[in-house]
């Protein structure tokens, strides 16, 4: 899991890329989501688990209803109750008569039989625990665990994405940096060249060696060198600014960088390991798992059922007003008869969306190798272009050493060392620039082939 808190560097601190890179692990927000995301996929493969195990459950309920529940209609309580007059009133008819003798105990019984079939229904309850164990659910069930467990990887691919991507824009903006920076140091040597120039030029008028205009256009220099010293600078701090947002840093962090290498030597054919690759195969693969839970569809469901129940009022001996148990077993099948195509309709769905799955793997794969193809290609031309440039500053270097030499002489004038200061300028900005293009370049060819 990512730390949501980093220590932060204090003010004036000087920090290596390598730094930077863990600061914005620890501090960015979306790689933040990106790891709770894969803790949730972790926490869905745990849950689609535990379909294969039993499940056991409780309910209770309770109800009380104005009338209670009779098993004897009015007319039979009646006739119950007066059981023994209506003995009596027979028995009279006999030689001996014997209705006295019958009335009260006939009646007595009868009213025992109507107490007896009053069910006091008004109040009742139940309490049930429930065990059910899926034993055959179509395939479904293999099917939804292979699905989480998929889903788990690709979240974890995404997450690997979303630090490749930082990791790329962390180390654009320090070598931007890096780069204007070092152009910054060179606007200010040019700056003080033409100054000095500027000087030079001034008592050559003096003199009468130069001309007012050999000054103006010199003058022209110094005021261009101090706005590109100021643009530099400015452009500097942005970036500084952009760099410490990435690593979670206060934006107006006084922070320095570390000169680091800015050649290194990069594998041109190592293996592709693109993590939105991955990502897309498993969704392709969980695509073809959609197909077995749409096909399971159609197929019997078996689970198995026990459970032990409480009832009140009870019933197992007449209506006793008191809780009791009883368990049961059974098995529970469920087999869809008709259901107008539904089902095979769902797994042609699910069969057309696979395909579309593999297509766009493919086509992502076929991307992911025109890209490299390209990245391979602009890391060749970088380096040419940084060849080319360490050749073009030695000739400008060289050139500014003998226009000098040439103006204390008085054989070169003026404007030709003007020429040779801007051509000197515009060689060593270019050869920065292609330092940097070429660091640039091979990053992108990492990123490319998934090894950042």
């Amino acid at each position: 899991m990512l730390a949501s808190t980093a220590i932060l560097p204090v003010s004036g601190e000087t920090l290596t890329l390598e730094q930077c890179r863990r600061l914005a692990r620890e501090n960015n927000k979306e790689l933040r989501m990106a790891d709770s995301e894969r803790q949730a996929a972790y926490w869905t493969r745990k849950s689609a688990f535990t379909n294969y195990l039993p499940k056991i459950s409780a309910e209770g309920g309770y109800a009380f209803t104005s009338k209670p529940i009779s098993l004897l209609n009015d007319d039979q309580k009646s006739t119950l109750g007066h059981m023994g007059d209506i003995a009596a009133g027979a028995a009279n008819q006999l030689p001996i008569p014997l209705g006295g003798l019958l009335q009260e105990p006939l009646n007595a019984v009868g009213q025992k039989v109507i107490d007896a079939f009053d069910s006091d229904t008004r109040n009742s309850a139940l309490i049930a625990v429930t065990l059910t164990q899926p034993v055959y659910m179509g395939g479904k069930i293999r099917a939804y665990n292979k699905i989480a467990a998929l889903a788990e990887e690709a979240a974890g691919h995404k997450m690997d994405l979303a630090e490749q991507d930082l990791m790329v824009e962390v180390d654009e903006t320090y070598w931007q940096i890096v780069s204007l920076e070092s152009k910054l140091k060179l606007a200010q040597a040019y700056y003080e060249v033409v100054s000095d120039l500027d000087k030079n030029v001034d008592a050559m008028i003096r003199e009468g060696v130069a001309t007012k205009a050999d000054g103006l256009s010199v003058k022209v220099k110094v005021n261009q060198a101090n706005v590109t010293v100021i643009q530099a600078t400015n452009g500097v701090a942005l970036l500084k600014m952009l760099l410490c947002q990435l690593c979670g840093l206060d934006e107006n962090s006084d922070i320095e960088l570390v000169d680091e290498p800015m050649e290194e030597e990069i594998d041109l054919t190592a293996d592709v390991n693109r993590p939105e690759l991955a990502a897309l195969e498993n969704l392709s693969a969980i695509g073809k798992q959609k197909i077995n839970i749409a096909r399971s569809e159609t197929l019997p469901n078996i689970a198995l059922m026990g459970g032990y129940s409480w009832i009140y009022p009870s019933l197992f001996n007449g209506f006793e007003k008191k809780f009791t148990g009883l368990w049961n077993v059974g098995v529970v099948v469920k087999i869809p008869l008709v259901t107008w195509g539904d089902r095979f309709y769902k797994v042609k769905a699910a069969k057309a969306q696979s395909v579309v799955d593999e297509l766009r793997l493919e086509e992502t794969r076929e991307k992911i190798n025109l890209q490299i193809s390209q990245s391979r290609q602009k890391v060749m031309e970088a380096q040419q272009s940084l060849d080319a440039s360490k050749s073009a500053v030695e000739a400008a270097d060289e050139n500014l050493r003998f226009a000098q030499l040439g103006l204390k002489e008085g054989v070169i004038p003026v404007i030709n060392v003007n020429e040779a200061q801007t051509a000197w300028l515009a060689a060593h900005s270019q050869l920065i620039s292609s330092q940097i293009d070429l660091k640039l370049a091979q990053l992108h060819l990492k990123k490319a082939l998934g090894q950042m």
